[in-house]
């Protein structure tokens, strides 16, 4: 198998320079490229098309924010996923990265091998929300109106699969869906990939935002 290819964003040269060194210690990974503006991702995201990107939020000139909606929005950028970091899981910018398109987020002092393993998940097509706030956290700021929902609502499902968004608005991944409901992998992720045809979403990421914004999901206690 070809190795992932990561394009690494991030204002601070000393934090691209050890995550880059993490990504070269895996054997299925290498950098083609690195950036220290949100402009700069842009572009070298169009000269290098990497499988996944990963973006600080916060950078000069352009922030990760932008930066990440300009990629999602790119047609020949299609299939570049993006995952975010933030220095902080209470930053509100998250769903703002969310909602442009990022495939999800993941807090700086994350440990080595889940960074790694955060890249393999979303290069390969699921959603990763840091743990423990994703739920408090995405609710807290869709709770009012800001804007028109990014994918149509949860009407035209049926029972079983407003079911399985729901899951996913927890964060639960297609295994955890199919145990918690008692179905096998490959049925929880048929019904995810038949969700997102039917509301038009782009990635698992995008159908949190559609759970919360259509009132399927709210917060409260046993949100993770």
């Amino acid at each position: 198998m070809k190795p992932l290819r990561v394009l690494l964003a991030d204002d601070q040269t000393l934090v691209r320079e050890a995550f880059a060194m993490l990504v070269e210690s895996a054997p299925d990974m290498r950098v083609v490229g690195q950036a220290g503006t949100g402009r700069e991702a842009v572009a070298v995201a169009r000269g290098e098309r990497p499988d996944l990107v990963v973006m600080d939020i916060r950078m000069p000139d352009l922030d990760g924010i932008e930066a990440t909606r300009l990629i999602a929005a790119d047609e020949e950028l299609a299939g570049v996923r993006v995952l975010v970091l933030t220095t902080y899981d209470t930053d509100e910018n998250i769903v703002e990265a969310l909602r442009a398109g990022a495939a999800g987020f993941l807090v700086k002092d994350t440990r080595p091998a889940e960074l790694l393993d955060a890249i393999r998940t979303v290069a390969a097509g699921e959603a990763l929300l840091s743990p423990g706030p994703t739920a408090r956290l995405i609710a807290q700021f869709l709770r009012g109106p800001s804007g028109p929902p990014t994918a149509g609502g949860p009407e035209c499902l049926s029972e079983r699969e407003c079911e399985v968004l729901a899951l996913v608005a927890r964060g639960l991944t297609n295994t955890g869906i199919a145990e918690e409901l008692g179905l096998s992998p490959l049925t929880a992720k048929t019904h995810v990939s038949r969700i997102m045809g039917k509301l038009g979403a782009r990635d698992r990421a995008q159908l949190v935002i559609v759970a919360y914004e259509s009132g399927l999901v709210t917060p409260g206690p046993s949100a993770p």
